[in-house]
């Protein structure tokens, strides 16, 4: 917890890393629907010209929670230490995960609690680049190198209960940092 006390208001990828990943925010995130960011800071990289419902955000510190203007709601918790959310069973419309996927400790265990709150049907957005904060990552991601990391997330999505999933690449460094997302689905009924 003491890495999080300092605030960091800044991008951890480029621009148009994050135009890529907004772009396809806007395809897959339905409009007016309640929205999860987790593991959010003072950016949630959703479309300007979108509107939701309500965007709820998990972080991990107070000012870069506040200072994000799409959060209606946001809670703090240490995803490591404790893999569950507060909220309602089948009460997401849509869930994202952005650049943090690689400090999950207990990352099967955080999805099948993602897929419990998630509606029927509904996405969940996990992406991820080659940047990290080295002393934070796990091993495996560490051990994997960039060419295991989708394969890697869509195992935690498949044990995790969700299905369809896809690893998209969606910028392959060249001419900017690399993005990758992996998009799962709950299963309908």
């Amino acid at each position: 917890m003491i890495f999080y006390l300092e605030p960091r208001l800044v991008t951890h990828v480029d621009d148009a890393a994050i135009a890529a990943l907004t772009d396809l925010y806007r395809a897959v995130l339905p409009a007016g629907g309640v929205i999860l960011d987790l593991m959010s800071s003072w950016v949630s990289h959703l479309p300007d010209d979108v509107a939701y419902r309500e965007v709820i955000g998990h972080g991990m510190n107070v000012t870069e929670l506040d200072a994000n203007p799409r959060l209606d709601r946001w809670f703090i918790r240490d995803f490591n230490r404790e893999p569950r959310l507060p909220l309602e069973d089948a009460s997401i419309d849509a869930a994202m995960m952005c650049v943090s996927v690689q400090y999950l400790q207990r990352p099967i265990e955080l999805f099948a609690d993602v897929a419990r709150v998630l509606k029927p049907g509904a996405p969940l957005v996990v992406s991820f680049s080659n940047r990290c904060f080295p002393t934070k990552a796990v091993a495996i991601w560490w051990g994997l190198g960039e060419s295991g990391h989708g394969d890697l997330v869509r195992l935690y999505l498949a044990g995790a209960g969700l299905a369809d999933i896809a690893v998209v690449r969606l910028r392959d460094g060249r001419g900017s940092d690399p993005m990758t997302a992996v998009v799962g689905r709950m299963p309908n009924g």
